[in-house]
């Protein structure tokens, strides 16, 4: 039987490569987006293309009620989740704290913290054993930034991922006798657009040295990763933060 997967923030970056790699590894694949239906629809191509199954749904998951409609849309395109992975994700833009604006504050944790715990919620109701469920995986995307606090300027960012890996080891130790493994993984310097409002690509070029591996990562590498993490292969990896940031 095909296994669901759904990939929030999955019309660009991370997710995109998250959700292309998941049709190609077998998995029907809802790719979640919130403005860029186009780009959603050209990941959704690509996995049809190559012989998957995928639909596009739009929903900002930082609103409960769209985060319950999204699922309830899967239910009905694709069948029950199997495997949810949480990744969406926002920085908007740098600031220090002294000029914390409080609505910056709110969208960041909105998207990137509660976000995560609405999707959980209509995840755990459908996989948990204990709902009737048959089991399932999910997956938080952390991001290094948690560990060390992230580039200048990016400390509501740093804190809201810092929040998912606290998160994840609390889940984990409540749902894992329901069938369900949680994990988190925290990406270091990717090349994907988040960084675009930090400079992008000259942003990347500066901190690529400082990197134990001498450069920085791609998403295809993370989404290798990911992969791994909610396959059968990692069936006793559960309540665990990986760090797929080439040593820094």
């Amino acid at each position: 039987m095909r296994k669901v997967m759904i990939v929030t923030g999955a019309s660009r970056g991370i997710g995109a490569a998250v959700a292309r790699l998941a049709g190609a590894r077998g998995y029907d694949v809802c790719v979640n987006y919130v403005n860029n239906r186009d780009a959603a629809d050209a990941v959704v191509a690509d996995i049809v293309r190559a012989g998957g199954r995928a639909v596009a749904i739009g929903a900002d998951v930082s609103e409960s009620e769209q985060a319950a409609e999204l699922f309830h849309k899967v239910d009905e395109a694709l069948g029950t989740v199997d495997v949810l992975v949480n990744n969406a994700g926002v920085i908007i833009r740098p600031c220090r704290i002294d000029a914390m604006d409080p609505q910056l504050l709110l969208r960041v944790f909105a998207v990137n913290t509660f976000g995560l715990f609405y999707c959980t919620r209509e995840a755990v109701k459908r996989m948990s054993t204990r709902n009737g469920g048959r089991g399932g995986v999910i997956l938080q995307m952390s991001s290094s930034a948690a560990r060390h606090g992230g580039v200048p300027e990016e400390t509501h960012y740093a804190a809201s991922k810092g929040a998912i890996d606290s998160m994840t080891i609390g889940l984990a130790k409540e749902v894992g006798k329901e069938g369900i493994r949680v994990n988190a993984m925290r990406p270091g310097m990717i090349e994907t657009e988040i960084h675009d409002v930090h400079g992008g690509e000259d942003l990347v070029r500066r901190v690529a040295p400082t990197v134990p591996l001498g450069r920085a990562g791609t998403a295809d590498e993370v989404a290798e990763a990911v992969l791994w993490l909610v396959s059968d292969g990692a069936s006793y990896v559960h309540g665990a933060i990986l760090d797929v940031s080439g040593g820094r």
